[in-house]
């Protein structure tokens, strides 16, 4: 559907310029006229594509970065909050926004409210940006009249969740980071500096050190398999991204990540957190216990814990408390069930589970910090075990020599 670039005068007067999805000029202004804006004559005008413009490669255009999302959404409440109509909120946020990609989704999203449909029921044609979390939000607020109080708590959510996240994702990506620079260049020092040496050594006529044997043949296995080697590791990786797309497999290996030391703790506790916030947010915001703990599930990021939260749907659908099927699943902390119950025979749940998720997330980040603490020393190590013994191996042949000489 073709955008069109428009003008024209607001009911206070003011100008106002924008851009809708719209089969013809004529419905642009028939829906200006509906929103109270006069449009000014031959403004409405098809907008020129530039070169390149709306080319989509599979795997190669913009995403949507949940940091997108979460500035989205806090730049619509406060329109609406102001008391701007959907329509013209959509119309400037998609205006304001840099991503591409989000702006082509929120003026679909324009278009269908334009027509009628409901906001909720427009966001949820676009899943992968707008989640069952975020939609049943939006629903809950249109329902309740209270939109914009419900986009600022989605936003302070989705805006936590991120803080949450980016802690992980640090803690994770820095030993890796970390190892995998050591294992790149031991492979470089392996295949192109080793075998130099290998040929100077051969001329000595002397008896290599144990160390300098060792490297030298594993330079000559690396050299002679590096591309068997990488094709097994590109297939243990694809085996390992296909076995955790199965519902087996991603148990598995959910299961398995709980359990590694340091780390299982680690991400354990941020899925407490994200649980407890997600469901707090979905209960203030007007979501029934069920439904609320139906979209939580979806959102914890384990399947693990995504069972103990769904027993708990089916557990809370024969009458029982939530406190009791959380206890019962050995999942979560006993803190946490403790708590909940306190929440429930208080009537303030959604009050217990948000102390919950602060508690958590400053748990995420000390332990994070511990982790940084304990693991730059570690990889101090580890590196110089590496890199600096491939060295020492290289030049005790020299040593040995120089002192020969020298004797």
């Amino acid at each position: 559907m073709p955008i069109f670039r428009w003008q024209g005068v607001g009911p206070r007067g003011e100008r106002l310029t924008g851009e809708m999805d719209a089969s013809s000029p004529a419905v642009v202004r028939s829906r200006l006229r509906a929103e109270r804006i006069r449009p000014l004559d031959k403004t409405i005008r098809p907008k020129q594509s530039r070169f390149g413009a709306g080319l989509a490669i599979p795997g190669l255009g913009h995403k949507v970065r949940q940091k997108d999302l979460v500035v989205f959404t806090r730049q619509f409440a406060t329109m609406i909050d102001a008391g701007l109509p959907l329509i013209r909120g959509l119309d400037i946020v998609a205006r304001q926004t840099d991503n591409t990609a989000l702006q082509d989704i929120l003026r679909q999203v324009r278009h269908d409210v334009a027509n009628g449909t409901p906001l909720a029921e427009a966001m949820a044609k676009h899943p992968k940006i707008f989640t069952d979390l975020y939609t049943s939000m939006v629903s809950a607020g249109e329902a309740g009249g209270i939109l914009d109080t419900i986009l600022t708590r989605l936003a302070g959510s989705l805006e936590k969740a991120l803080r949450l996240k980016s802690s992980l994702t640090g803690a994770l990506i820095y030993p890796l980071s970390i190892i995998t620079v050591a294992v790149a260049v031991s492979a470089v020092l392996l295949i192109f500096v080793v075998p130099v040496f290998a040929r100077m050594f051969a001329s000595f006529g002397q008896a290599l050190p144990l160390p300098t044997q060792l490297a030298i043949q594993l330079s000559d296995f690396l050299r002679a398999y590096i591309s068997q080697l990488l094709i097994v590791l590109v297939g243990l990786i694809l085996g390992l991204r296909g076995l955790y797309r199965t519902q087996a497999g991603r148990s598995v290996i959910d299961r398995g990540v709980l359990r590694v030391p340091l780390f299982g703790p680690l991400i354990r506790k941020a899925a407490v957190a994200r649980f407890t916030r997600t469901l707090a947010t979905l209960l203030s915001s007007g979501v029934p216990l069920p439904e609320a703990l139906l979209v939580t599930g979806s959102t914890v990021g384990n399947t693990v814990i995504e069972r103990a939260v769904l027993a708990a749907h089916h557990a809370i659908r024969q009458g029982k408390t939530l406190s009791e099927p959380l206890a019962a699943s050995q999942v979560f902390p006993p803190l946490v069930s403790h708590m909940i119950e306190v929440g429930e025979q208080t009537g303030a749940l959604d009050n217990m589970l948000e102390k919950i998720a602060d508690f958590y997330e400053q748990e995420v980040d000390a332990t994070v910090a511990n982790l940084s603490a304990l693991l730059e020393p570690v990889v101090i190590v580890f590196l110089g075990l590496v890199i600096g013994g491939l060295v020492v191996a290289m030049y005790l042949p020299i040593f040995t020599l120089g002192a020969a000489m020298m004797g």
